[in-house]
């Protein structure tokens, strides 16, 4: 008898590539012209949070493009950032962001649907705190599961990993 492989679905933003890219945005709007004198900056705000300030609510979206565009250079998953909209504070605009990590029951839920309607049979799926374990006894169905969530337009980002 064949032993079982499987696999795991998680949904994690690696934290190194989401810092180098806060630290390019940094350094992209203390040179470029466009940013000169509007007091834009970018920078932690706990372990997942993201401030950017701005003078005005233009530069502070302006900003958060700008971040956008390095996290996906970094392959970081833009489904993971939740950004709230420009709010006045003082003379300055303050746009917050968050990284959303793990997948909530709802989603799992819905994740481990997907897989049991339309995967191939014979793949289990079990929801294990917010990560799924994905398991069969034939390799390909693995990977065919793997391109089917792929190919789905899910609004959070999802990671494949444990591959055994």
């Amino acid at each position: 008898m064949a032993a079982e492989s499987s696999f795991d679905i998680v949904s994690k933003v690696d934290r190194q590539e989401a810092d180098n890219a806060l630290n390019q945005t940094s350094r992209e709007i203390a040179q470029r012209f466009d940013f000169k004198n509007t007091g834009a900056g970018i920078r932690w705000s706990g372990e997942l949070g993201v401030e950017i300030t701005a003078n005005s609510e233009e530069r502070a979206k302006a900003v958060l493009d700008v971040f956008k565009e390095k996290l996906v250079k970094r392959g970081v998953s833009l489904r993971s950032l939740e950004a709230d909209d420009p709010k006045q504070s003082g003379k300055d605009y303050r746009l917050s962001a968050t990284f959303e990590q793990g997948i909530s029951q709802e989603n799992a839920k819905k994740v481990a649907k997907i897989v049991r309607d339309e995967g191939p049979k014979g793949v289990k799926v079990q929801v294990q705190g917010d990560e799924l374990r994905v398991a069969s006894k034939k390799r390909d169905d693995l990977q065919e599961v793997i391109s089917l969530l792929k190919g789905k337009e899910l609004d959070f980002a999802l990671q494949f990993v444990n591959y055994r």
